[in-house]
């Protein structure tokens, strides 16, 4: 009975997780096509930042609408809706030829990552098992780092083998795959989109929204699943006590004590994305051309890039629900801080190759277990089931145009203060983050959702 209750959840996860993926293939499939981008349509630093940042006005869009509307018709059907934006951006963006248009389908394709980012892991959250959410929620972050090593595996081979190519083809695929590689780069995420849509199918809301909304005879099916029969029991009794003492949305969440929440969340929340990490993933071909290496080559190393941040992921899932979520962000925040000053050094004193690229893979180590993964896993604990969803738009949002200012500010930064000086800045953020922390994160580690509401309300 056990092992087919493992079973469903990690099903479920897995699929609930795709949008992780879809989220951080969107995200990334971007880095190969900036330098084809630039000297297609000519951009200058500016117009680069704004093309990149376009999809994060996306995101914001996306999440400013879903969390209002996970709460209104299910965490599910949301879901449906981010699949249907990745498909639709990236078969438009691969056949526009106006550069207008090309930035309408990368702000279409940030609203299907905005939905994702907020809707995916509250969806785990609310159908985790109390002793095994760290690690469900960290699983989504995990699936953010395979869809980033896919986008880049899927770049380096695109572009491979346009390299290698014939030029005695005038048709479809020559024009998309050939000629225009990085047409092709955004066409192949429609194959993941599709899987997640369909996949959608055999997944079931989450019991806790269903509570929610009137039906427990539903979310006690879903918890006997999830549980077993008794602990089902125990755990729908709960949620409908927390559920029937407050109702609210928005203004509730301005008041005390959630109000205090709301800035703790919003803060870690930013201040991870200040670190840099997005930089380093859009921007990584830029980076390292930076340090002397050819573009071609630079799409090989940001694979190695891409595989560490997968790779150091399974730190978080392995150890968040022994080690808890205050160490792990402790540790992670301070060690990543002191390698963003070693790569900055790096870039400082022209010393490339193997060395810097040691110092980057130690700072994605440290992000990928701490400020990576645990913003998540923060954000959809801390708050009552009845705002949870508004909640997490707002941090997510805030995730967002923290990004936005990171992705928009960085070519003038690399290209006016400099490559060292902008890494000594990210390195600044994530101290900044380590003292926030220490002060305030509390420990929330297996703890049902409404024995931490109570705790903390």
């Amino acid at each position: 009975m056990q092992a087919k209750t493992n079973r469903f959840i990690s099903l479920v996860t897995a699929i609930a997780a795709l949008g992780g993926f879809l989220f951080g293939f969107d995200m990334a499939v971007v880095s190969g096509i900036i330098e084809p981008l630039k000297s297609h349509y000519g951009l200058s630093a500016s117009q680069e930042g704004f093309f990149v940042s376009s999809a994060l006005l996306g995101c914001i869009a996306g999440v400013a609408f879903s969390g209002y509307l996970s709460d209104r018709i299910g965490r599910r059907k949301v879901l449906f809706i981010a699949a249907f934006l990745f498909i639709i951006s990236a078969v438009g963006f691969a056949f526009s030829e106006l550069y207008t248009a090309l930035i309408f389908f990368r702000i279409l394709a940030g609203m299907g990552v905005g939905v994702a980012s907020n809707v995916s892991p509250l969806y785990i959250s609310e159908i985790a098992p109390a002793q095994k959410r760290g690690s469900l929620v960290t699983f989504y972050q995990l699936a953010i780092t395979i869809g980033i090593l896919a986008a880049y595996l899927s770049n380096l081979f695109l572009q491979r083998n346009a390299a290698a190519y014939g030029a005695d083809d005038n048709g479809l695929f020559h024009w998309l795959f050939i000629e225009n590689v990085w047409r092709g780069m955004f066409l192949v995420g429609v194959f993941p989109a599709l899987a997640f849509a369909l996949l959608l199918l055999i997944v079931p809301e989450s019991p806790r929204w269903l509570v929610n909304d009137g039906k427990p005879d539903a979310a006690l099916a879903i918890l006997t699943r999830i549980s077993g029969e008794q602990q089902a029991i125990t755990e729908l009794n709960a949620i409908r006590e927390m559920a029937s003492q407050k109702k609210g949305g928005f203004a509730e969440l301005m008041r005390l004590p959630l109000s205090k929440l709301l800035a703790l969340a919003m803060t870690l929340t930013a201040l991870s994305q200040f670190s840099g990490i997005n930089g380093v993933i859009f921007y990584g071909p830029t980076i390292m051309k930076s340090a002397g290496i050819v573009t071609s080559d630079a799409l090989f190393y940001q694979v190695i890039l891409g595989l560490a941040n997968m790779l150091f992921t399974f730190i978080a899932i392995l150890k968040v629900d022994q080690w808890g979520r205050r160490p792990l962000y402790l540790y992670g925040s301070m060690f990543a801080a002191l390698a963003l000053a070693l790569t900055g050094i790096c870039f400082l004193m022209n010393i490339t190759g193997w060395l810097m690229l040691g110092c980057i893979i130690l700072f994605i180590l440290f992000f990928a277990f701490s400020l990576g993964p645990l913003k998540f896993v923060i954000s959809t604990e801390i708050f009552p089931t009845h705002v949870r969803g508004t909640a997490l738009s707002v941090c997510i949002m805030t995730m967002w145009v923290s990004d936005w200012f990171v992705n928009l500010l960085f070519p003038v930064m690399r290209d006016g203060l400099g490559i060292a000086a902008t890494f000594f800045i990210f390195s600044f953020f994530c101290l900044l983050s380590f003292l926030y922390a220490k002060r305030k994160l509390m420990e929330t580690k297996g703890k049902s959702l409404e024995e931490i509401e109570k705790m903390l309300t």
